[in-house]
């Protein structure tokens, strides 16, 4: 199994709601993705945002903490593309209101209040980890 390393960001608008983005029209997560070579994870941070809100002015505000998660593939055994997901994730802060994604693998994005996140994000780690971080929001 590969594993691959991945940064993110939980983004608050001036009303306190996060952004959320629509992954291949199935399920939904916080913003995030692999780090490119080259860049440290708070950059990659705010290149996934700006790809998959289109969200273009952030202000980094803290490091969240990490978690991992797995990914499981769907090919045959020799085109296992299960991967293990190490993913450290950052709190931002925008005054962008308008979310307009630019990756067409997340085609929709929205703001949600900060107590309805865990209740739409698909991934149970995804749920576990903003759960763990949400009092520390408000």
């Amino acid at each position: 199994m590969r594993s691959n390393e991945s940064a993110g960001g939980v983004v608050l608008n001036l009303l306190r709601e996060v952004a959320v983005v629509n992954q291949n029209g199935d399920s939904w997560s916080l913003p995030k993705g692999h780090i490119d070579p080259g860049e440290t994870p708070d950059e990659a941070a705010v290149r996934e945002i700006r790809e998959e809100t289109g969200i273009e002015e952030v202000r980094l505000v803290r490091k969240l903490g990490s978690y991992e998660r797995y990914r499981i593939g769907k090919g045959g055994k020799e085109d296992d593309t299960s991967e293990l997901k190490h993913i450290t994730m950052f709190e931002f802060t925008t005054m962008q209101e308008t979310l307009v994604p630019q990756d067409p693998a997340n085609p929709s994005a929205k703001w949600v209040p900060i107590d309805e996140v865990a209740g739409i994000l698909t991934h149970p780690k995804d749920k576990e980890f903003f759960d763990g971080i949400k009092d520390s929001l408000k």
